[in-house]
């Protein structure tokens, strides 16, 4: 099977959301419309990533941006039946190629704590939980 990995354009958004959508684990809000992740893609050009199976389906999606100083990788998904094929380790090593070149150090990830399969991909890929942190989030209306 040819897997094609490209940047993530807002042109994929239908499809990259279809699979968001049906992928447990991934928390979408309404921060993630298409406005806003128009937005997102546009602040971090080139920084994203989707793969595509030989027939055009959606098959794995990243986003990925950074804040001038740290990294961020969000709502990493692999279609259920391509996961184990590296899809998910390559969309990552692209992202943090991408972070690299700009002169990104350090990149972080926010993972429900009951997606547990996520977290041990995570791991397998040498990523590190971080116990002295805790996210607090504000909705600004």
């Amino acid at each position: 099977m040819t897997i094609c990995v490209a940047p993530l354009t807002i042109h994929d958004y239908d499809g990259v959301m279809a699979l968001w959508s049906e992928s447990k684990g991934v928390g979408l809000s309404d921060a993630d419309d298409r406005e806003n992740i128009l937005a997102y893609l546009e602040r971090n050009p080139g920084m994203s990533f989707l793969a595509r199976d030989e027939r055009g389906a959606v098959i794995g999606a990243v986003l990925c941006g950074h804040d001038g100083r740290r990294g961020y990788i969000h709502h990493l998904a692999v279609h259920p039946a391509h996961r184990h094929e590296g899809i998910g380790r390559d969309l990552v090593e692209k992202c943090l190629a991408t972070l690299k070149a700009a002169g990104i150090r350090k990149c972080h990830l926010f993972i429900f704590n009951e997606n547990q399969s996520g977290i041990r991909f995570w791991e397998e890929i040498g990523w590190e939980t971080r116990f002295d942190l805790r996210v607090m989030s504000k909705t600004i209306s």
